[in-house]
């Protein structure tokens, strides 16, 4: 059934701004069943926000009160609307498809520590974050497709979510690195010979290389456990986990290409992403 005209625009605007924000995860939700893509492009769009507004302020108070204002748009009950196109689409996902709203509640928890300088204290912080973060989004997008099927790969999602995020913060490292955050835990620098306040000045230091060794190496990890069970996701779901069919292509481009992260932005052409993902979308991870 056709929308309002309203309704319509601001589907545009929703799905402009995840084009626009995450092209990967764009591409991915073009795979989603027609009457599934709007659910999932609202996540999306959700995600890139508060992930984004460490960009869009000058002060942590700030970005926490934008956060709380997700929260309490969150927590309203009822259908009315905010004017905000993103939380519109985002309060109608979660009522259509009755996603758990204490995931959000805890998705925007995590993403306070965005908002400040501190450095990741631990793999087990990281991975605490990614969880929150990536792994919540995908089990998310899951629920959406299929809630009945979704629970029982949850752990499944914990670790596809590890394996993109982490890599994913490698991508973003020039960045954080440029305005002083160091995501890479304390203890892995510790390990490699670095610290958090040396990790992100100049050139890094003479542990830089080893701790985005190491970092690449815990990336992998997560993403060939997940790749030992992926064959056995159901079709319905794969749309949720198909942002990782690229994660492998980047991390290979980190470590063989000879772009380390730490030199700048590390990318792949969007005629290898469209290949990967039709991959993936057809044939899922079996045989891979």
């Amino acid at each position: 059934m056709a929308g309002t005209p309203d309704t319509v625009k601001n589907g545009d605007i929703v799905m402009d701004a995840v084009r626009a924000a995450d092209h990967d995860r764009y591409l991915s939700a073009l795979y989603a069943p027609a009457e599934k893509r709007d659910a999932l492009v609202a996540l999306y769009a959700f995600n890139a926000e508060v992930a984004s507004v460490r960009d869009r302020i000058h002060e942590p108070l700030p970005g926490e009160v934008r956060l709380q204002w997700w929260r309490d748009v969150i927590a309203a009950e009822g259908e009315a609307e905010t004017g905000h196109p993103i939380a519109d689409a985002l309060k109608a996902a979660i009522a259509a498809n009755h996603l758990p709203k204490p995931a959000f509640d805890n998705m925007l928890e995590a993403r306070i520590f965005d908002l400040y300088d501190d450095p990741m204290p631990s793999r087990t912080d990281l991975e605490g974050y990614c969880g929150e973060t990536a792994a919540a989004l995908i089990q998310l997008t899951a629920m959406a497709l299929d809630a009945k099927e979704a629970p029982r790969f949850a752990e499944l999602a914990g670790r596809a979510g590890c394996a993109q995020a982490i890599t994913g913060l490698m991508l973003l490292l020039p960045l954080h690195r440029r305005r002083g955050q160091c995501y890479v835990p304390a203890d892995i620098l510790a390990a490699a010979g670095s610290s958090p306040e040396e990790f992100v000045e100049g050139d890094g230091g003479p542990g830089a290389q080893r701790a985005v060794a190491a970092m690449i190496a815990l990336a992998r990890e997560h993403l060939n456990a997940f790749q030992k069970s992926a064959p056995t996701l159901p079709v319905a779901l794969r749309p949720a986990f198909l942002p990782l069919a690229l994660t492998r292509a980047y991390l290979d481009k980190m470590e063989k290409g000879g772009r380390s992260p730490l030199a700048g932005n590390v990318t792949l052409s969007i005629l290898r992403r469209h290949w990967l993902l039709l991959r993936h979308a057809m044939r899922g991870w079996a045989g891979l």
